[in-house]
């Protein structure tokens, strides 16, 4: 009987370990992908159109007399793949000639401001449009002028236009430019 149940056991051995070596067949496999998130890209033009109507890019100019309208057309560019809103500031200085006292009047500089095509709102012109991928907006303004009323302690003086312009992504981001959210920092550009 001993024998009995010790070749039992090792039948029960032999076949637990035989249940314990089954192979089984398997299968793995991986997939990378590669995402790459859009950007929003843009250039801010200023152009000049000299009289025989070619524009070319603004160059600094002197000489300016009161009364005068210098050409400055301001437009922004989307070089991006993807729309989006965009907003400008405009920006103006009068440096006074060394020796004149006194503050200078910045709204003895002008500009034609485009109030169809952009909205004023909170120190920026808004674009009231989305810009599409390789779109240009109409211009912000096409000239700067100096008043006629600007007197002698503007002589040899020196005006600054400083204009910015930012861009914010359309998608998911507000029904206009005013509502869009994500905007640079003012010091970005």
């Amino acid at each position: 009987m001993k024998k009995i149940i010790t070749i039992a056991l090792i039948v029960s051995l032999v076949a637990i370990a035989a249940v314990g070596s089954n192979a089984y067949f398997t299968a793995a496999d991986k997939a990378t992908n590669v995402i790459t998130s859009g950007s929003v890209k843009i250039d801010l033009l200023e152009m000049s159109v000299p009289a025989d109507g070619k524009p070319v890019p603004f160059e600094d100019v002197s000489g300016v007399m009161p009364g005068a309208s210098v050409s400055k057309v301001v437009t922004v560019k989307n070089t991006g793949d993807n729309a989006a809103w965009v907003r400008v500031s405009v920006g103006k200085a009068i440096a006074l000639r060394e020796g004149v006292t006194g503050e200078p009047d910045l709204s003895l500089v002008r500009f034609d401001l485009n109030s169809k095509a952009w909205t004023e709102h909170d120190g920026y012109y808004y674009y009231n449009t989305a810009l599409e991928p390789g779109a240009e907006t109409e211009p912000l303004f096409t000239a700067v002028t100096f008043a006629a009323e600007m007197g002698n302690m503007y002589q040899e003086s020196t005006a600054t236009v400083t204009v910015l312009a930012q861009a914010t992504q359309l998608v998911h981001n507000g029904a206009s430019a005013i509502e869009a959210a994500g905007w640079p920092a003012e010091t970005e550009g």
